[in-house]
């Protein structure tokens, strides 16, 4: 590695360890824009000579990523920012940290960055898992985001494992030169009524859907998920799935992610057993246990991960809704006017974060009952002791992490 690389290196480490020393965070970030302040090249450089995989999407990379990482561990050690730094900075702290006998990576990456990590890291595979509306204030529409994978896909060699259900996914993956589908599902439909390619109303029957008017049409998958929550692999042998995590979306990125690590010749029945070892990912899916309350921690970030989050949500229990608008979860909150809370119906719920009164009014549109709450200790004084389902977007879901961490 040149010397400025070294140096770049050797900044970097320092400047995430006094992150971490004075409580500021993990480094990812700050270690991350140090070493690329000093070696702009410094991704690419520590990305040479390693076998890369990249995952990316609106739902599901931090879990995917941690399945594809726990996969691929069969073969080696594995460097990998599971735990969601998922933009440049990230990418090369992860690296950087990683030991030199690391000669694998995977790692998640922001949509809107995929254009440029993936001519830095030149990886092997690129998982695809879906795209939908997110941050509407500042993300960029569905349709120009598949646009902008599609361009960026177009001729190079990497191999690419894309969702067959998702027709943004199966549009931007048809332009690289080779595909696995993956039967990961689409449950979320509202951001692809149309086809990407040609404008028209797309026929849907069942799983299947096809565009009218041109080509387009969902693939046959490769792999696949039977009614039973088993992983199908292409030669037709039938993988029973156990996780930790909740939700047949979680059986769909353990499909993901077997078909990705295949992809570097691992056995899907030598991988399965390290997927089953994956529990809370950065406290998503966490279940904590403090005075009498069991607190189940469920992330949701946008109207999709929403309509899964709410599906998870353990029935006859009392459930906690927290929204913020923050930054770092974008400032709109429009998006609530998408996510369906009828399924709440009948049921005790809780409602705070600084966007509590926007939540509010929109559960009273949905005729459900509600309680509003001034913050999470509150909310465990009105459920009492029992299980609590806590649903929380990005920032609430770290304040109540925060506050948990505190009293424990």
């Amino acid at each position: 590695m040149p010397l400025r690389a070294k140096l770049a290196t050797t900044l970097l480490k320092s400047a995430a360890a006094l992150s971490r020393a004075t409580g500021r965070g993990d480094g990812s970030v700050i270690g991350g824009r140090v070493g690329l302040k000093v070696e702009p090249q410094l991704l690419a450089l520590l990305a040479r000579g390693r076998q890369v995989a990249l995952v990316s999407g609106t739902n599901g990379k931090t879990t995917t990523t941690r399945f594809v990482a726990a996969a691929m561990g069969v073969l080696g050690e594995v460097a990998t920012n599971s735990f969601g730094a998922n933009m440049p900075t990230g990418h090369t702290t992860a690296l950087a940290q990683a030991p030199a006998k690391a000669k694998l990576a995977v790692l998640e990456v922001d949509e809107h960055y995929l254009r440029h990590v993936l001519p830095q890291t030149q990886p092997r595979v690129v998982a695809l898992l879906n795209l939908s509306r997110d941050q509407m204030d500042r993300a960029m529409e569905v349709g120009m985001m598949a646009e902008t994978w599609r361009g960026v896909l177009s001729g190079v060699d990497t191999h690419v494992v894309a969702n067959c259900d998702d027709p943004m996914i199966v549009w931007a993956a048809s332009a690289a030169k080779s595909v696995t589908w993956v039967a990961a599902g689409q449950r979320w439909q509202e951001d692809s009524f149309v086809c990407p390619n040609c404008g028209r109303h797309l026929d849907r029957q069942g799983a299947g859907w096809a565009c009218p008017g041109c080509e387009l049409r969902r693939p046959v998958p490769q792999w696949s998920l039977d009614e039973a929550g088993a992983v199908i692999a292409p030669d037709g042998r039938r993988f029973e799935v156990t996780l930790q995590l909740p939700g047949r979306v979680n059986k769909a990125n353990a499909a993901t992610a077997l078909a990705v690590a295949a992809q570097f010749g691992v056995d899907p029945a030598h991988a399965l057993p390290r997927l089953a070892q994956v529990a809370s990912i950065a406290g998503r899916y966490a279940t904590v246990v403090k005075d009498g309350h069991t607190i189940r921690l469920l992330l949701a970030k946008n109207p999709a991960g929403w309509l899964e989050a709410l599906d998870m949500v353990e029935p006859g229990c009392p459930v906690l809704l927290a929204i913020n608008a923050r930054d770092p979860d974008g400032l709109d909150t429009s998006w609530l006017y998408d996510v369906d809370f009828s399924p709440l119906h009948g049921r005790r719920v809780l409602v705070c974060g600084d966007r509590a009164y926007d939540l509010c009014v929109r559960l009273d549109i949905n005729e459900v009952a509600f309680e509003h709450v001034p913050d999470f200790p509150a909310a465990l004084r009105a459920a009492g002791p029992g299980r609590l389902e806590v649903v929380a977007n990005y920032t609430a879901f770290q304040d109540i992490r925060a506050e948990l961490d505190r009293v424990n």
